[in-house]
């Protein structure tokens, strides 16, 4: 029988799930929800966060993760808070085997958490206990890591600071934005969720705990957070316009217009220019001195325009050599 603190448990004894409460609210978490689904899993309710307004028109828009549920026909609360007597009450009602929370957004207080039976698992996008926090994805690709990939592990009441399952990992490849290394961990989060369930029904699991001492942190990136400092090397920058696709996104100034940039490579050259000015390249090209290097950009939009490849940008629009990007 599971200890009574789920939460600091040595290991979580083999049991047979057979209520599952779901918490999740982006993207990431709805191919965790669907193995739930195909996997033949009881979802007894699924957790979300309520609609919001998106977009320029303010539309309100339901989360992804509701979207999924309605479809496969599960039961869904959308509660404003997560500490509430009465949330508590629906889920205490429920009588849960096991939570499973992925990318929910809210920080469950510790009488949530002791409801289920067994414990909460959440599926993290990171090797913990490296980039715990909000942007785990995103910070991996900016900090120029070689790899990440995915964690379950059993929650405790800090943020993302709970006994560790299993893990699996992935390079991160030279292409890679946070886009497309969102939704390869997605998929895989989803697959390690279902072999955790899998080894708990059938032999247990013992979380392992993490080491606080090399612990990192992947705070949440606003949209003043793309704004590019050329001082830094051409690779840093590099990775930082990928790891910042597509949200943030990645921008400059020309003067005072604002242009994002999609898209770009490091060279390695040694160059004697101040970080921000454009030097002297073939044409169709645009090669911008760094802190060491020069980085030359692909693709790239203004503010009132399309995406364009820098070839068919620089025919409409015309950025010299000598010219200094970046804020004045």
């Amino acid at each position: 029988m599971p200890q009574k603190n789920k939460m600091g448990k040595d290991k979580i004894e083999k049991n047979k799930i057979e209520k599952i409460v779901f918490m999740g609210t982006p993207d990431f978490a709805v191919p965790s929800l669907k193995a739930l689904n195909q996997n033949g899993y009881e979802v007894s309710i699924v957790v979300t966060q309520p609609d919001r307004p998106k977009g320029r028109g303010r539309k309100i828009i339901p989360p992804p993760v509701k979207s999924a549920a309605l479809s496969l026909g599960y039961d869904i609360a959308q509660p404003a808070s997560v500490r509430t007597d009465e949330f508590a009450e629906q889920i205490t009602a429920i009588n849960p085997d096991l939570f499973v929370v992925t990318a929910f957004g809210r920080i469950l207080p510790e009488n949530i958490l002791a409801i289920p039976r067994i414990g909460a698992i959440n599926v993290h996008a990171s090797l913990l206990p490296k980039y715990r926090g909000s942007a785990p994805i995103q910070w991996a690709i900016i900090n120029g890591e070689k790899k990440t990939g995915v964690t379950t592990m059993l929650m405790d009441n800090g943020l993302d600071t709970g006994g560790i399952l299993l893990k699996d990992e992935t390079l991160i490849l030279p292409g890679d934005t946070s886009s497309i290394l969102h939704d390869r961990l997605a998929e895989m989060g989803a697959v390690l969720l279902i072999k955790t369930l899998r080894r708990i029904e059938s032999d247990g699991l013992k979380p392992v705990p993490q080491d606080d001492a090399i612990a990192t942190y992947a705070p949440l990136l606003n949209k003043k957070d793309g704004c590019i400092d050329w001082k830094l090397p051409a690779e840093s920058i590099e990775s930082f316009i990928r790891g910042v696709t597509p949200w943030p996104g990645a921008f400059t100034f020309h003067n005072d217009r604002r242009l994002k940039i999609f898209k770009a490579i490091a060279l390695r050259t040694d160059i004697d220019e101040n970080p921000g000015r454009v030097i002297k390249s073939f044409p169709g090209e645009l090669i911008v001195a760094t802190g060491k290097g020069a980085l030359s950009i692909f693709e790239i939009q203004s503010a009132s325009g399309k995406r364009l490849s820098i070839r068919n940008f620089l025919q409409g629009n015309h950025i010299p050599p000598g010219t200094m990007l970046g804020l004045i």
